[in-house]
């Protein structure tokens, strides 16, 4: 019975008519405002307006693409080259986002060969994934791992400056880099931290910042391995 009905809104990419065109421009739509919702949802502190929006969009032009090719392969080719020369340059982002961003091309692609029941079957499917996932914090580390800078002087022992310090908060760490400012009267330290989320980390600097003489320090996430794509 769910082949039947699954199967009772799939259309014919042969045969483009209005109508057709319209049903599945309107579904690409709506499949895609769900989908950018769900990222919303799942992705509160982090989601940007041009990501949404794209979201909502990218289902639309494949759809409309699908639909233009049809069954001509001529036609196909023609739009290849067309877009064989078009160059997007972006930075690396969150692999979830490229995930979404897969998803909402399968969406459009579903609507563009016509078969509309089972684009909605997936869509709603994933969506529900992607919920449970957020809800449920699949794949969170309990700890972070972050960079941190501290200038010392160089009176200061730099070998056990602040092991006291790591081992009171339960902070791996190991020392990174070491260089000398102002003409060698101080050394910059960088390490590599691995910290508990439940690490008051206000309390933690402030002892940093007891043993280094209140100069300058800095806590920051450590930064991603990047790729090109």
């Amino acid at each position: 019975m769910l082949d039947s009905i699954l199967n009772s809104t799939t259309t014919s990419t042969t045969d483009l008519t209005l109508t057709n065109a319209l049903v599945t421009i309107c579904l690409a739509i709506l499949l895609g405002a769900i989908i950018s919702l769900t990222y919303m949802k799942t992705n509160k502190t982090t989601y940007t307006q041009g990501f949404t929006l794209t979201l909502v969009i990218l289902p639309i032009v494949v759809a409309v693409i699908i639909l233009m090719i049809g069954s001509n392969v001529a036609r196909a080719f023609s739009l290849a080259g067309a877009f064989s020369i078009i160059r997007f340059r972006s930075a690396a982002g969150d692999p979830k986002d490229i995930t979404y961003v897969l998803f909402t091309m399968a969406a459009g692609l579903a609507c563009g060969v016509g078969s509309l029941g089972y684009a909605v079957l997936f869509t709603v499917i994933l969506c529900a994934v992607m919920f449970a996932l957020s809800v449920f914090k699949f794949g969170v580390k309990k700890s972070q791992q972050k960079t941190l800078k501290v200038t010392i002087p160089e009176n200061l022992g730099y070998e056990e400056a602040f092991e006291e310090v790591f081992r009171k908060f339960g902070v791996q760490h190991e020392l990174k880099k070491i260089r000398t400012t102002e003409l060698g009267s101080l050394y910059e330290l960088v390490y590599s931290v691995t910290m508990d989320r439940q690490v008051n980390q206000k309390a933690f600097l402030d002892s940093i910042r007891t043993r280094n003489g209140n100069l300058d320090l800095s806590l920051t996430m450590a930064p991603p391995v990047t790729a090109e794509y």
